[in-house]
């Protein structure tokens, strides 16, 4: 843990590192939503679909990795227990037991709903308390903006071929 970088943070670092620990669970639960959605993924378009799935999930992986560094530098733990993910994270894990393309798209268009606000909140909490966080929430955030246009970019398509029909 860095002592001055520690220093320059003008928020309770408790909170702080209670608001990264629920975005660091909900990229884990992203990450398994859209991994296991790629492998059980059925209907028309599901291989342009589990391949943006799986794009998605290693992203959502990498995010994970940039929020438990930032935690660690804070002097803080991401949690330790994947059974907590779902009690910590503001975003629901919608489990893909229905596997229907159309299905499967607007549960992870909801998801990256949520994922958008959780990192808007984080912004606005670090905004003036915390450069570091709030550039990576920034970046995270541009992310997940883009992982939704996608998401409903392929739900538009799927609709237009039912349409078609």
């Amino acid at each position: 843990m860095g002592t001055k970088g520690r220093e320059i943070v003008g928020m309770d670092i408790n909170e702080l590192l209670r608001l990264l620990n629920a975005a660091y669970a909900s990229e884990w639960l992203a990450y398994y939503q859209y991994w296991l959605g790629a492998k059980l993924i059925k209907g028309p378009m599901k291989d342009a679909v589990a391949a943006e799935l799986n794009l998605h999930a290693t992203e959502e992986l990498a995010h994970a990795t940039l929020v438990a560094n930032r935690i660690v530098q804070l002097g803080g733990v991401p949690i330790l227990r994947p059974s907590q993910w779902g009690e910590f994270s503001p975003c629901p894990y919608d489990a893909p037991e229905d596997p229907f393309v159309g299905t499967l798209l607007e549960q992870n268009i909801a998801g990256e709903q949520c994922a958008i606000s959780t990192y808007k909140n984080l912004m606005e909490a670090t905004r003036e308390a915390d450069p570091v966080t709030y550039n990576m929430a920034l970046g995270i955030l541009a992310q997940e903006v883009e992982h939704e246009e996608d998401l409903q970019s392929l739900k538009e398509d799927l609709d237009l071929l039912f349409r078609a029909r």
